[in-house]
Formats: structure tokens, sequence, C-alpha cells
């Protein structure tokens, strides 16, 4: 396998565009969800995505293949709520383990297949590690702002689970993203260092935290500077943003990173900022005029789309990096 780190060296990498987008096309029922195996569940199942690489992988798969073709080296796995902390709202923590494994070896096929018909653009599968449903640093009680909702312990043990799952199906990356609170993607970092040691491998690992709003920073209060100090202890292969805000707002922040990390940098803004119906109207040459500053300032190593993005803001975004040079790298991975 091509290491990716020399790649990155050569040219800028394009990531996969968003998975929930693409799949709110298909316009899943709940019996979609169910499919056969799950008819009897107690539970509602609707709008469990993850749950679709079980019940829909074909569906699954069909995504991937469509961002390959636009032009991505990377897609990221369906696996963005993968940990047992997420999936309890479905009540389906024992399925957690599947549910990784089998995403990212749908991800993995469908990346060999390109790669055999491209020997000279290797695709890649970023196993997606999200933030979970709930937060280290900050309280959810108003009441009582000393209370948390989950422990350190408990994300880092929740992450190794994902984890392993991803690296046992097929994973060449994995993608700690949509970071609002540090605490827990530290949890998540922890846990990949735990499976390293243990198995007594290296995989490149890609962060990505969130900025939420105008004020610069991330949930917890962190500013981009302060987030990537807190990060800076483990060996990464790049750091970046993605998702809240869209491609235009993310620059200054990209710029802070760039100045001050000889890491790679990753980008993947959503569509734009949501309309009043949390729609994404962006078009993909919007998006790509709007990313051209990312490229022409000599910003980033790896760009795509997060929310509101589809195959053709990624194939936009593919044909405008290949006129341009990546970032610079003294130190890779």
């Amino acid at each position: 396998m091509v290491n990716i780190k020399d790649i990155l060296q050569k040219r800028i990498l394009v990531l996969d565009g968003a998975m929930g987008t693409m799949l709110q096309r298909y316009k899943f029922q709940e019996e979609d969800f169910r499919g056969e195996r799950f008819a009897a569940w107690k539970h509602p199942l609707q709008g469990n995505n993850d749950l679709l690489s079980l019940t829909q992988p074909e569906a699954i798969a069909e995504v991937h293949r469509k961002y390959f073709a636009a032009g991505a080296d990377i897609v990221e796995t369906n696996t963005f709520s993968g940990t047992t902390i997420a999936m309890a709202d479905y009540h389906m923590e024992d399925l957690v383990y599947e549910l990784n494994y089998e995403s990212a070896k749908i991800a993995k096929k469908v990346a060999n297949e390109f790669t055999a018909k491209e020997p000279n653009k290797p695709r890649f599968v970023a196993g997606s590690i999200g933030p979970t449903n709930k937060t280290a640093s900050m309280s959810p009680d108003v009441n009582d702002p000393g209370f948390r909702a989950v422990s350190f312990d408990e994300l880092r043990i929740a992450y190794k689970q994902q984890v392993e799952a991803l690296l046992d199906g097929g994973a060449d990356i994995l993608l700690v993203e949509t970071i609002f609170d540090t605490l827990n993607a530290k949890a998540a970092l922890f846990a990949i260092e735990e499976v390293k040691e243990e198995r007594n491998i290296d995989v490149p690992i890609m962060v990505s935290g969130t900025i939420t709003d105008a004020s610069g920073r991330t949930l917890s209060g962190q500013t981009a500077e302060a987030f990537l100090i807190s990060i800076s202890h483990i060996p990464i292969l790049s750091v970046g943003f993605n998702c809240a805000l869209g491609a235009n707002q993310l620059v200054p922040h990209l710029e802070v990173l760039s100045s001050r990390t000889e890491h790679a940098i990753s980008a993947h803004p959503n569509a734009g900022l949501p309309n009043a119906f949390g729609e994404y109207d962006e078009s993909p040459e919007q998006m790509a005029a709007q990313i051209k500053e990312y490229v022409e300032k000599g910003l980033v190593n790896i760009v795509g789309g997060c929310c509101g993005t589809t195959p053709e803001h990624i194939r936009a975004i593919a044909e405008l990096v290949k006129k341009y040079d990546p970032r610079e790298l003294t130190v890779v991975g």
C-alpha cells in the first residue's frame, strides 16, 4: 500500500462529502432502517444512519462509489455515531463493534475497486469517529454546573471499542472529527494510542475540530490555537476544522493552524450556513470558489465537504485543487 504521508508531500488530497446529505436522497422510512433483521426492534430506529451499514449496505457502498468517482482520495466510514454512548439512544450498544466493522469493510471494498482501476490514484478509508452526544467538559444541567453526563474513562472505553472495530474492518486512517469538546477528543486519541500500543501498529490519525460560531471558539471554549496545543502531544497526520461554518468563515482559523503546526492541515466545511429550513444552499461552484482562497494561500493539504455537500461539490473541489500545490510540509505524521 502506498504511504499516504508520501502522497501528501506531492498533492492536495480530497476527502468525501456528507454521508447524511446523500442518505436523505434515498428517503428511507422506518422499515428501511429496520430491514428484516430489526423488524421487531422495540424502539424507533429511523434516523440511525450508522445502522444502514447493516440494513442497507448497498446504499452505503453506492454513496462511497459516488464520492470516489467524483475525485475523492479518502472516504469516511458511516460511523459518525458508532459508539456505545451515542447508540444508547437506540438501545443498540451491543451492535457497536459490528456496525463499525461492517462500515469499514464496505468502504474498504469500494476503495479497493477504485484503486485497482486507477493504481496511480490509491484510495483510502478514514474511520469516522464522531464526538458522541455527551460532553466531558460541560454540564448539561444549568442548575448543576459541576455535573457531567459522561466521564473521560467512559469515553475512552467506548472509543477504544470503536477504534478496534474500524481497524479490523480495514480503515487506513482514523479521523477524530467534529470535535466540539477537546476533552472528548483527548479520550478518543488516548484510546487510539492504547490500541496502537497493544497491537504494535502505527496508524495515521486525522484530528478535526469544529468552530461553533463567530467567536472563533469550539463549544468548550477553545480558540484554534488552544485546540491545536491541546492535541499536540499526539503523533498525528493532520489537524483541521470541519462542519459548523461555511468555507469562507474558516479561513482565519486555518491560517492560525497553518502558521503554528508542522502537520498537514485539513478542512471540510459545510456548503455554506444553513437556511431557515436547516438546508444548505451553496452550489458546488460557489463552494469551490471559496475553497480557492485556501489553495491560493497555501493553507491546506486535505480538503473536502461536510453538511450539505454532495459528489457534485466534491467534483468541483477535486477539479480545483488539481491545479495547486499542497501546503508545504516540514514534518508529516
